[in-house]
């Protein structure tokens, strides 16, 4: 009879094992059904479709009630471009920093064809569907390099009424002799079908941007998402006037033209046509600074960042 007792034992210890493992079993299955959390992420994504299909990614930090500053990047960079200002607690604090992959750039859509970059109408449209779909009031535009012109289209198709200010960073507003430096010899480069000569064209440039050059750490992030930028893009990002004298005698927004004196790609002498044109702006020169100001000395760019954003905001 004992030796009975302990093999039902035995068997009643087997079967509620076996029910134990299915019960594993069962959880497993069920944790694996289970999408992982989304990440906590420093920024509130947006995705914002411009009039004729094009997804822009938009990166939205900081204060959701603060002064809205759109921070718009130049040639083949991204929204990533201004990390030493949507990461700045000061700057979150106060304001509401966004930030955009222009269209062809980062994570935005990057459609073929030549009329999707040189339209300007295009890259007016797309300011203004991101200022519409995130109801930003009278945001001060900040435009680095290439997003000289972005700002200038915009200008050109909806006027000032709905912008607070403007802030051009060694900013691309006309396109005449002298007002480029040797860098801009680069780019062409960047454009080949070879990839280790795009690579190491993209290596130069990006270079070639910084007279206090970044980390290891931060320039292969940069050449990241650099390269993420496609062929086709590069090339047809090319090719198209830029010229707006007209459009920026007419501004009357507070307005800050901010340049580094050993920027390699813009000229000074473009910087001081375009506070030239624009009554009451604020030129800043920089010794020592190139073509990144807002990396290379981000503590006294985000304090005239932030001067100006409460001027804009009255």
């Amino acid at each position: 009879m004992p030796a009975r007792r302990t093999t039902l034992g035995v068997v009643a210890a087997g079967l509620a094992a076996g029910g134990l493992l299915e019960g594993l079993r069962g959880m497993r299955a069920a944790r694996a059904q289970t999408p992982p959390a989304a990440p906590d992420l420093p920024y509130r994504p947006h995705t914002v479709r411009s009039p004729d299909g094009v997804d822009l990614a938009v990166y939205d930090y900081g204060n959701p009630e603060g002064q809205p500053i759109l921070l718009l990047h130049g040639y083949a960079q991204a929204a990533l471009s201004w990390q030493k200002q949507t990461g700045d607690a000061a700057l979150q604090h106060e304001f509401r920093l966004v930030a955009v992959d222009l269209r062809g750039h980062g994570m935005s859509g990057k459609p073929e064809g030549h009329e999707h970059y040189r339209t300007p109408q295009r890259w007016a449209d797309d300011l203004q569907a991101v200022i519409a779909a995130l109801s930003l009031h009278r945001p001060v535009l900040v435009g680095w390099s290439y997003a000289g012109r972005v700002i200038g289209d915009y200008l050109t198709a909806h006027g000032q009424a709905a912008i607070g200010g403007l802030m051009l960073v060694c900013a691309t507003i006309a396109a005449r002799p002298g007002f480029f430096g040797p860098g801009v010899q680069l780019i062409g480069p960047m454009t080949s079908a070879d990839p280790m000569t795009a690579i190491r064209g993209t290596q130069r440039f990006l270079e070639a941007c910084f007279e206090i050059q970044p980390t290891p750490d931060e320039m292969a992030v940069m050449l990241g998402f650099n390269m993420m930028v496609p062929r086709h893009v590069r090339i047809s990002l090319g090719g198209r006037q830029a010229e707006y004298d007209q459009v920026l005698r007419a501004v009357r927004v507070p307005t800050v033209v901010y340049q580094g004196l050993r920027d390699r790609l813009i000229a000074v002498p473009m910087a001081q046509h375009a506070a030239s044109l624009i009554e009451g702006s604020r030129l800043i020169l920089r010794e020592g600074i190139g073509h990144a100001p807002f990396w290379e000395e981000p503590l006294a760019f985000n304090a005239e960042l932030a001067a100006l954003a409460r001027r804009a905001r009255g």
